[in-house]
């Protein structure tokens, strides 16, 4: 595996959930064996991918409500706990990283970016997916909102993340969804949108930076990114194939 260098380019920031990683399978799994708990209809993968992006709390309460369970702060709370016992025991059996993950980030590494992970999932849980599935070798600061105190849509979040982890040059955040391009707006830091992850909406109409479809397609994203005399403020959209 290849290491990243000691100059920088610049610093990149990724979410984890829907793109670096696939972890749907684990979630959704995790949110059924809690419905099973509790004697209600599993969730499936389709239905939790649509509740994905938001953090723990908001992914349970979204279940519960898909079952017709009126929110209960106390019992809510005990739902969410139990739901994080079940979880850490299953935090990255079937989760994987998506095509080209590994290969561009070391190519990333090589060309001297600094990297790190901004996401929602509690730190503890991001920390275990990215070792467990060997890419943490890439990543000094993987900060969840229990981090800083804060979480996405929140650009402290993204801004302290960047901060954490020396940022030098220019910042540019790579995720999949609505959240993720809120935050980067909000931080006046420019977007790569992955189009295969977990948006519930069009990510063209959101006006990311740049669009990509493939991983593998990140550097010629990141690459317009650069290229624009204004970058991050949404007036050159580019899509690349």
């Amino acid at each position: 595996m290849n290491r990243p260098q000691d100059h920088s380019r610049g610093t990149i920031v990724f979410d984890l959930d829907g793109t670096l990683v696939d972890s749907v399978p684990d979630l959704a799994g995790s949110l059924d064996s809690l419905m099973a708990d509790k004697g209600l209809e599993a969730i499936g993968i389709a239905a939790a991918r649509k509740l994905i992006g938001h953090g723990i709390p908001n992914l349970v309460r979204g279940a519960l409500a898909l079952r017709g369970v009126d929110w209960d702060d106390g019992q809510g709370a005990a739902d969410i706990k139990r739901f994080t016992d079940i979880y850490a025991q299953r935090v990255s059996r079937e989760t994987r990283p998506y095509a080209d993950v590994e290969q561009t980030l070391s190519l990333l590494a090589q060309d001297g970016w600094r990297m790190a992970v901004c996401t929602n999932k509690m730190e503890r849980y991001a920390k275990t997916i990215i070792r467990d599935l060997g890419l943490d070798a890439y990543f000094p600061v993987i900060a969840g909102p229990d981090t800083f105190g804060f979480g996405k849509p929140d650009p402290r979040h993204l801004l302290e993340t960047a901060k954490a982890v020396g940022a030098d040059g220019p910042v540019i955040f790579v995720g999949d969804s609505e959240v993720d391009i809120a935050t980067a707006k909000a931080a006046g830091v420019p977007i790569v949108a992955l189009s295969y992850g977990y948006s519930k909406a069009p990510l063209a109409s959101l006006l990311p930076d740049a669009l990509v479809d493939r991983f593998a397609d990140l550097p010629a994203g990141l690459n317009r990114i650069l290229a624009q005399s204004v970058p991050g403020q949404g007036q050159a959209k580019t899509r690349c194939k």
